[in-house]
């Protein structure tokens, strides 16, 4: 990745959940990030982008996903969008699928027919043929377990276009939709690193093999083993593979889930068949590419509307350059009107955030006071996974997209942040 510097010295203010940002990895729960409720809705109040609706509703088990959406429709809160709608037509079928769906009968096949043989020696030694096709530690399905299915698991989706085009916003809404207690959403940067962490904890946790003994272990199906009896239904958010470590082990990983009955349904902003372009040893991770569009239907949603930079009411002024009068002071004043109501000291932080330590010297509470420098310019070279030029246009959209969707009154006036000072000033 290459490095950035920046003649202008950033400061900014911002809110973020501990909780999330520390070994919590999975989110079971029905709500998300900024929430939204839908039971009720007011076509007077400002227009919601699609991006920033809900990743919950309180009502979601007693209707469809299409009913939820027409009804935001209806009132307003989102512009329709006929590949949204036709997104949610197909998302909508594997709701209905996966209503008290199970994965059980996909993690203990049935065992193999034995055909008659002439004797009890022959038959036996078909049995033990299929015992020995196992490998220790291992009981992932394979080919000819598969075969004993009596149906396929369903198919997933893959959902990918272009940044700020909904796709966040129709997965959470199937998410909150689909009723089943063994469902989980991760973004999929997380899910790899708990990925990596499992490995490395059973990679520790077996025996050292003895002089003279050869012995072979291989963690990647056992751990996707250990998902599969966790959940049924991995929502994953922004599948992107940007490192190699990540790339080589994603095939036997996802064979694994998807063979044991694990249904996937995911964002993301390039085409299956763009995933790791351009990355180092990618001839190996091209298998991925098939068994991936085989378990999960690829699903475009690009109408070229980036719905987070749509003109909507602005909040007033949220940034203030740092070469502009009484600046630092404005930032001063703003994060003591935050910090009153956190009921905590001020001081310093020390965050792990994505694998990597975040040390924040002004932080209150859940607020934060910190410069760019901290945010973005303290990272290793070693520790960098290696982007292409392409890449770095994808997240510096998406940047760019995000801070637009920041100055917006909608962004501001949910949560806490409807109750500071200058929120109400910003919407005088």
């Amino acid at each position: 990745m290459a490095a950035y510097t920046s003649s202008l010295a950033t400061r900014c203010l911002g809110r973020y959940l501990i909780q999330h940002t520390q070994n919590n990895i999975w989110f079971s729960t029905s709500s998300i990030a900024k929430g939204y409720t839908t039971s009720t809705c007011n076509p007077s109040t400002s227009p919601l982008t699609p991006l920033n609706q809900a990743r919950s509703d309180t009502s979601a088990s007693t209707r469809t996903i299409e009913q939820h959406y027409d009804s935001l429709i209806r009132c307003g809160s989102l512009v329709e969008d006929t590949q949204q709608i036709d997104a949610l037509h197909q998302l909508g079928q594997l709701q209905k699928t996966l209503r008290g769906y199970s994965n059980s009968i996909y993690l203990t096949p049935p065992k193999p027919k034995v055909k008659e043989a002439k004797d009890s020696n022959a038959k036996q030694q078909k049995v033990n043929d299929y015992k020995l096709s196992k490998t220790e530690g291992d009981d992932a399905p394979t080919e000819e377990d598969e075969c004993l299915l009596p149906l396929p698991p369903p198919r997933g989706f893959y959902i990918h276009g272009d940044v700020g085009t909904g796709k966040t916003m129709l997965m959470d809404m199937f998410y909150s939709h689909v009723d089943n207690g063994r469902k989980k959403r991760v973004h999929f940067n997380s899910f790899m690193l708990d990925i990596h962490k499992r490995i490395h904890r059973r990679k520790q946790s077996t025996p050292q093999r003895r002089l003279g003994k050869m012995f072979t272990y291989d963690p990647i199906s056992p751990v996707a083993m250990e998902i599969s009896n966790e959940t049924c239904v991995l929502c994953f958010d922004e599948f992107q593979v940007t490192d190699i470590a990540d790339a080589m082990i994603l095939k036997q990983l996802f064979q694994t889930l998807f063979r044991t009955g694990v249904v996937v349904v995911a964002t993301s902003n390039r085409p299956p068949d763009d995933l790791y372009k351009n990355g180092l040893q990618r001839d190996a991770f091209l298998p991925f590419i098939n068994v991936l569009k085989e378990y999960c239907q690829p699903m475009g949603v690009d109408s070229g509307v980036d719905y987070r930079r749509l003109d909507l009411p602005s909040a007033g002024k949220l940034y203030y350059l740092t070469r502009e009068p009484d600046a630092e002071a404005f930032m001063d004043t703003l994060f003591h009107e935050l910090a009153v109501r956190q009921n905590n000291v001020t001081g310093p932080r020390v965050l792990t955030v994505q694998g990597r330590e975040l040390r924040l010297e002004k932080t209150c509470g859940n607020i934060a006071d910190c410069t760019f420098k901290e945010l973005c310019d303290r990272d290793v070279g070693d520790h960098l996974s290696l982007f292409t030029a392409e890449e770095e246009i994808f997240a510096f959209q998406r940047t760019i997209s995000r801070l637009t969707e920041m100055q917006t009154e909608m962004y501001w006036t949910q949560g806490d942040r409807s109750n500071t000072t200058h929120t109400q000033r910003g919407s005088q």
